[in-house]
């Protein structure tokens, strides 16, 4: 489609004569077919075409489509939600008995999938720092290691993975990375091209931009070669006796195994399908997320020297900040910006962080990210109340912290509620 200003607004649907100019909402369960023949081929995976929502929908596809080409990959699927679409991603390629390497700096929703709900599953994870050495990182890895998962910018730590140390570690080990890029958004940041093979999204927050509805996305690079490390991921490289015996890495390649599998297999049985509603939503939104998110930064960028040089406030996290730890990862990786989520300490712990989040005016308390209005969080006693005070600190995350989304508001206005608040506190 060319830059990614075009695609954002034009990608995944390109009307035919006189068909509608608005990308159409199918909102039907079922398809209707002429033959049961012609029905058995898309049952076989011989044919494209749709026979029921809760796999495939054109509404969907095409907004799958649009994100596909803005990460600049091969195959892309939409979820039910962020979440879905990491769980998805695990465990199309992970089984019982496996194992995982990720960041430890990563959302409390994740880190809870990986250390407690996929373990009862039998699918254990080592969590490393995101500033680990290379050394550090090997020593991760056992036999049984299926990937390596991380988040570009992680919620609400901050921290900037380096993507293609990450990369690198996984490819000796041959294994894939699977990077969230929710925060950046593939406006700021194209992991894909810095050696992730697998990207995923919570579609809820930055792309949607609008809190108007839950959803997720995975895209698939099509770069890792799943039968040049066929022992390790039987389900790509042997018969699928749930589907008629197909090998997805034989019959579609590596552009289209795993997306395929993800679709035909989980999506299948889990059912995690958005609705054609909320995609038809979604691609709205992704119709001005290349205006929208300059803006974002901007905010967040005052934001963050503003809060930096207050004397209530003990510190800030924000890779855009000179002095922020991950600074350098931010230039390298997004130079053009980061994202709109700043990250701060209430001088005086707990209790003035409560302080603070009680004197907001414009700045509501929400347990939402990334959207038009500004909000705020303070995560040690929501999202991430089920962490222990350990588990917390290894998540980069203190119990005064407060996580601060700034919209698309005028950024004075911002600071000015920031300054109020914090005379409060």
């Amino acid at each position: 489609m060319g830059t990614i200003e075009t695609t954002c607004v034009q990608g995944g649907y390109v009307p035919g004569d006189g068909e509608p100019r608005q990308l159409p909402i199918v909102q039907s369960t079922t398809f209707k077919y002429d033959t049961s023949e012609h029905m058995g081929r898309l049952f076989d995976l011989e044919e494209d075409g749709y026979f029921y929502t809760r796999l495939q929908n054109p509404t969907n596809d095409a907004v799958a489509k649009k994100i596909c080409q803005l990460e600049g990959g091969s195959a892309a699927m939409l979820t039910s939600s962020g979440q879905a679409a990491t769980f998805f991603s695990l465990f199309n390629i992970c089984e019982c008995g496996d194992h995982v390497v990720a960041s430890s700096a990563i959302y409390g929703g994740s880190y809870n999938l990986l250390a407690h709900t996929m373990r009862k599953m039998g699918v254990e994870a080592t969590f490393v720092s995101p500033t680990c050495t290379r050394e550090e990182l090997d020593a991760a890895f056992r036999p049984n290691t299926k990937c390596v998962f991380g988040e570009t910018i992680a919620n609400p730590a901050l921290a900037v993975l380096d993507i293609e140390l990450f990369a690198s570690a996984a490819h000796d080990h041959g294994v894939p990375l699977i990077v969230d890029n929710t925060f950046p958004t593939p406006v700021n940041c194209r992991p894909i091209e810095w050696g992730a093979d697998i990207v995923t999204h919570s579609t809820t927050k930055y792309m949607d931009g609008h809190a108007s509805c839950v959803g997720g996305a995975i895209v698939d690079s099509g770069n890792f070669d799943w039968m040049a490390h066929a022992d390790k991921f039987p389900g790509l490289t042997q018969p699928d006796e749930s589907y008629h015996g197909i090998v997805y890495a034989k019959r579609f390649g590596n552009a289209g195994a795993f997306i395929t599998k993800a679709t035909s297999q989980l999506m299948r049985d889990f059912g995690s399908i958005q609705s054609p509603q909320n995609a038809y939503l979604l691609n709205i939104g992704l119709e001005s997320l290349h205006v929208r998110m300059p803006q974002h930064c901007r905010n967040g960028q005052a934001a963050a020297e503003f809060l930096s040089a207050h004397p209530k406030v003990a510190s800030v996290r924000y890779p855009g900040l000179p002095g922020d730890r991950y600074h350098g990862l931010a230039q390298k990786y997004m130079p053009h910006g980061t994202c709109g989520v700043v990250s701060f300490d209430v001088a005086g712990g707990r209790a003035a962080a409560e302080r603070f989040m009680r004197a907001l005016r414009l700045c509501t308390i929400e347990t939402h990210v990334a959207d038009s209005r500004t909000c705020c969080l303070h995560p040690a006693s929501s999202t991430h109340r089920q962490m222990t005070d350990e588990e917390l600190v290894a998540a980069g995350i203190s119990p005064s912290m407060v996580r601060l989304s700034c919209g698309l508001e005028g950024t004075q206005d911002i600071l000015d509620d920031l300054a109020q608040a914090l005379e409060q506190a």
